[in-house]
């Protein structure tokens, strides 16, 4: 159901959302695994809800949790997306260990067909510094699939639904058509992880 690329530490950070990807990981992990929660604060109203449902968790299940908040104001030429997703970045740069984030296969072809339009295809980096994303290979759909098999609980952020985002307005409106066009690409992406884990653990 999840399928991981490379080896675990015995403890390991967990970059968590409170969503269902990333809490099916925890919970995946957590079983065999000394966890540490590690949550960014968007200041966003939901931020505050989702950090106050994971700090719940995390005290309910003797996790570890470490918490980050935005540091600076967002610039007129950065979008709320890359603002969001620099200043999350710099947060888990600055910890002095591996930081597993919960990105899988969907987001993955998301990308593609993203960076596809402005020239070039790019997959998700299996490592970006100290941040790792083993979980490229598992669908969405399977960690769904874990939180409810489990009773695994998560909170859903109302903004996923905002296509005013361009990730939100890819995943929304755009999936459905490239899916009628090429109902395989989850395949074809999953090779091009395949082949990109292979390259960079090999070198």
């Amino acid at each position: 159901m999840i399928k991981a690329q490379g080896k675990f530490h015995s403890s390991v950070y967990v970059a968590c959302s409170g969503g269902v990807d990333s809490m099916a990981v925890v919970d995946f992990l957590k079983a065999h695994r000394d966890v540490t929660v590690v949550y960014f604060d968007h200041d966003t109203p939901h931020s505050a809800r989702a950090g106050e449902f994971v700090g719940q968790y995390c005290e309910e299940h003797k996790l570890g949790m470490l918490f980050g908040r935005l540091t600076r104001q967002k610039n007129r030429k950065e979008s709320q997306e890359e603002f969001w997703r620099k200043e999350r970045y710099r947060f888990f740069h600055s910890l002095n260990a591996e930081v597993i984030t919960c990105h899988h296969l969907d987001d993955c072809v998301e990308t593609w067909v993203w960076s596809s339009m402005h020239g070039t295809g790019k997959i998700i980096p299996y490592r970006n510094e100290n941040v790792v994303r083993p979980f490229r290979l598992t669908r969405k759909r399977d960690f769904q699939l874990w939180c409810d098999l489990k009773n695994v609980p998560y909170i859903e952020d109302d903004s996923n639904a905002d296509t005013c985002y361009t990730r939100n307005y890819i995943r929304h409106e755009m999936m459905p058509h490239v899916l009628r066009v090429n109902p395989g690409i989850h395949k074809t992406i999953a090779k091009k992880v395949r082949d990109d884990y292979t390259t960079r653990t090999t070198v």
